[in-house]
């Protein structure tokens, strides 16, 4: 009696993912949006992922694919703020650029949404060591980026002296208009401040 040699065998069939598994980027960015929407509407304390599903229009395991937790999440898309950064202003002059800083920062921390979710956010930062990280990470290299290069731009027109001390313009720069808007959370701007500011910090940039 003989016996067949046995037969190689084949290695298992990997099966495609189906389609629920793929992440797909519309939905991402729906969640995201909804996000700030929810952080707008009822605070990071009482947000939950049940309701940024509900109001991203998906189901609570879309999100939990992409994030294990509200706090996973909301690092997420602060972090990201670090790399979106603002455009860099180029107009010529030192005075402009800061001018036209301003007027884009101005806008964005006076959005609706905005001025709603950062004072929000900074309160849970006092409490969350995480958030914190994150917070400063993305308020500090998005405008470090713009700043670093306004300044190296002023230099090499002449207008700053090289060399000058990149955190004191930093926060020269970037801290009036901030405590204006976010801290003290004026309603609304006095009538040509921003021009002034930009003059006023100009000024302050040529001194040191």
């Amino acid at each position: 009696m003989t016996t067949k040699p046995d037969e190689p065998q084949q290695p298992p069939r990997r099966r495609a993912p189906a389609g629920a598994a793929v992440l797909r980027e519309d939905v991402t960015e729906a969640i995201r949006a909804a996000v700030f929407e929810e952080l707008a509407a009822v605070g990071y304390a009482r947000m939950s992922i049940e309701g940024i599903a509900r109001r991203a229009g998906v189901g609570k395991t879309a999100v939990y694919r992409r994030w294990r937790s509200k706090l996973h999440l909301v690092l997420d898309i602060v972090s990201a703020l670090a790399v979106q950064g603002l455009p860099a202003p180029d107009t010529g002059s030192l005075e402009g650029d800061l001018r036209l800083l301003y007027e884009v920062t101005s806008r964005a921390l006076r959005h609706p949404v905005a001025s709603q979710v950062i004072p929000d956010l900074q309160a849970e930062a006092a409490r969350n060591p995480d958030i914190a990280e994150a917070m400063q990470k993305a308020l500090r290299e998005g405008q470090d980026g713009v700043a670093t290069g306004i300044v190296t731009a002023a230099a090499r027109r002449g207008e700053l002296r090289e060399g000058i001390d990149h955190d004191l313009a930093l926060d020269l720069i970037s801290g009036p208009l901030y405590w204006r808007s976010v801290v003290i959370r004026s309603p609304k701007l006095p009538k040509g401040y921003l021009g002034a500011l930009a003059r006023a910090t100009s000024e302050g940039l040529k001194a040191l």
